[in-house]
């Protein structure tokens, strides 16, 4: 893997030296973008608004247009804004985890102590471990503020999860969510019956992404010339007097399975 931020975690008067590597990648299949009349790849210009010609990636900048003109940036002014912060993943405070909406997280990274920082990483994985606590700090990655969690994965690294910021997150108060009664007891009892009967502890191996299977099968059966006939399904019903109905079935089909 190759590291894409190198720099140090910082909590009180504590530096380690880290490594940041990215701990997701994409699982889906590589489709390329076609000319339907020959096949041809599709291919995307960087293109001048003004002239329409081809702009080198040498000759782009950014810029932040304010009030009529463009105010150009260069990479010294993005490390201008704070030194530090480019260099250190400031740890600000201690939480437990469990007090965090998972709404907040988004990608994970792994930390690698880089040398001379191997006890210190140790320590705060240890310790971290032992109050079941993990810290909430900031960073500066590919020009912008990162909130994020620190904390041990597997027990035997520490992770970052990069976090939303409050004002990421939208408000769901103009959905339109319309206003039902409030179900009766045994609607209730039984919902609650079969949940209690599938619930288990979680094993991510129990899934799989079996729609990049299930769509190779299909480009290999069309490259022989063969098309597969789509199954239709029935919708299933989302009337209110079938709810009773549908709970009931719900738990028999259940009870089978488990039999």
């Amino acid at each position: 893997m190759r590291a894409i931020w190198n720099g140090a975690i910082g909590f009180g008067l504590v530096n380690i030296p880290i490594k940041l590597y990215s701990a997701t990648e994409e699982s889906n299949l590589d489709l390329d973008m076609l000319d339907k009349d020959d096949l041809s790849n599709i291919n995307f210009k960087r293109v001048n608004a003004n002239t329409g010609k081809e702009v080198k990636w040498e000759n782009i900048v950014k810029g932040y247009k304010l009030e009529d003109r463009y105010v150009v940036l260069t990479q010294e002014d993005f490390d201008e804004v704070n030194p530090e912060k480019s260099k250190i993943l400031n740890i600000k405070q201690f939480v437990d985890i469990n007090e965090i909406d998972s709404a907040y997280f988004e990608t994970s990274y792994f930390l690698e102590p880089q040398k001379n920082g191997e006890e210190a990483y140790k320590l705060l994985l240890k310790a971290l471990l032992k109050t079941k606590m993990a810290g909430i700090g900031t960073f500066i990655l590919r020009e912008k503020e990162i909130l994020c969690l620190v904390r041990p994965y597997q027990d035997k690294i520490l992770m970052v999860n990069r976090m939303r910021y409050p004002e990421e997150l939208r408000s769901f108060e103009d959905l339109k969510i319309p206003s039902a009664k409030n179900p009766n007891a045994e609607e209730l009892e039984m919902a609650e019956s079969l949940i209690k009967q599938r619930a288990t502890k979680f094993d991510p191996e129990k899934y799989k992404n079996t729609y990049n299977d299930d769509l190779m099968k299909i480009i290999k059966a069309k490259a022989k010339g063969k098309v597969k006939k789509v199954e239709t399904k029935e919708e299933v019903s989302a009337k209110a007097t079938d709810l009773m109905a549908q709970l009931k079935a719900s738990l028999e089909a259940g009870k089978v399975k488990a039999g």
